[in-house]
């Protein structure tokens, strides 16, 4: 089993919203398509459910060109970040309501659907209506519907976006235990690096219509072909800055802070990426980076500190773990731990195996 993009494109008169892509999805993956807004994941995915035909450029699934299939002769099933559920339905007669269609035997019906009832937490729940539930009931019982009626192919559009912080990590951790054994292909849109991290599997980023990177997602994460996929997975922003090699070191052009790189590079110029992460209040690593800075806002959440600071005309990104806070305009010391820069050329592409 296997979902294919050959070729596939989509515009909608003069605009382009899918350039040419070319996707592979293997049988038994989660595959995350990670984007900001309007990125084109919504958009890719209608085209895989066949929701929507592509401008030019055909799709297989299963070995067979399925471009231009209606969504009923497919067997997929998708979630959507709004709640959609039968408001009149009880939670058991949502969840069902697909298997009916297709008039399956009452006892397989029950069978199936207090096993998913069961994995998302939704038994004592199968007599309520959906106003009667929590958003994130709510949710539940709309993937609970996607999962019972055992699709080859799963489409996940943002589908914990409305949730609330706790409820949306418990569920994004369940998510990869749900899919464990189910004979099928999982596409997971999301805006959230973290969501793409903690799921796993492959992952694509996108930016405007464009798919930059597909592969393993620690790949992806770790060795971003060019500085946009970098920039699509780092969440706070990536830190970016020129900088100059020379003999032995790097040096930021606008200071003279100064270290030796872990890779081998001609001396010339290029551009370093740095993760917030990898900027903290503390030295880490074995070879940390002191670096000047004067601070601009100082947001603390929980176990963690972000700190936004200026060093020259550049606006950085600090995330530390643990509580350390800081004065606007206060001017105070900062340590990059180097061993974790990415380094990329005049063409914003990553430099060397790092």
């Amino acid at each position: 089993m296997s979902l294919e993009l050959k070729g596939v494109d989509k515009k909608v008169g003069d605009e382009t919203h899918i350039y040419t892509t070319d996707l592979k999805f293997e049988k038994n993956t989660i595959n995350v398509l990670l984007g900001s807004t309007l990125a084109g994941k919504t958009t890719l995915m209608q085209l895989m459910a066949g929701l929507d035909k592509p401008t030019t450029g055909e799709i297989w699934f299963n070995q067979k060109n399925v471009t231009g299939v209606k969504v009923q002769k497919r067997n997929v099933s998708m979630v959507y970040q709004q709640f959609i559920n039968y408001p009149n339905f009880t939670v058991y007669e949502n969840i069902a309501s697909p298997l009916r269609i297709t008039q399956i035997d009452k006892m397989e019906i029950d069978k199936r659907v207090n096993k998913v009832a069961e994995l998302l937490k939704l038994t004592n729940m199968l007599n309520k209506k959906p106003n009667e539930l929590s958003g994130g009931q709510q949710q539940r019982t709309a993937l609970a519907r996607a999962l019972v009626k055992d699709s080859d192919l799963i489409l996940l559009d943002e589908p914990l976006a409305n949730l609330d912080f706790k409820l949306r990590e418990e569920l994004r951790e369940e998510l990869p235990k749900l899919f464990r054994d189910r004979d099928c292909i999982v596409v997971y849109a999301t805006t959230e690096p973290s969501d793409a991290l903690l799921i796993g599997g492959y992952t694509a980023t996108l930016l405007e219509g464009k798919v930059i990177q597909h592969g393993k997602t620690l790949d992806v994460y770790n060795k971003p072909n060019n500085l946009d996929s970098a920039k699509v997975f780092s969440d706070p922003p990536m830190n970016i800055a020129e900088i100059n090699k020379k003999g032995e070191l790097c040096s930021l052009a606008t200071d003279n802070v100064s270290w030796k790189p872990n890779l081998t590079l001609k001396d010339g110029s290029y551009k370093v990426g740095i993760r917030p992460h990898n900027i903290t209040t503390y030295r880490e690593g074995k070879n940390s980076v002191e670096i000047n800075g004067k601070v601009l806002i100082s947001e603390l959440s929980g176990s963690e500190s972000m700190i936004h600071f200026t060093n020259g005309d550049l606006n950085w990104v600090s995330l530390s773990e643990g509580i350390h806070q800081k004065a606007v305009g206060e001017k105070t010391k900062l340590f990059m731990n180097s061993d974790e820069f990415l380094y990329f050329d005049s063409e914003n592409r990553l430099v060397g195996n790092v």
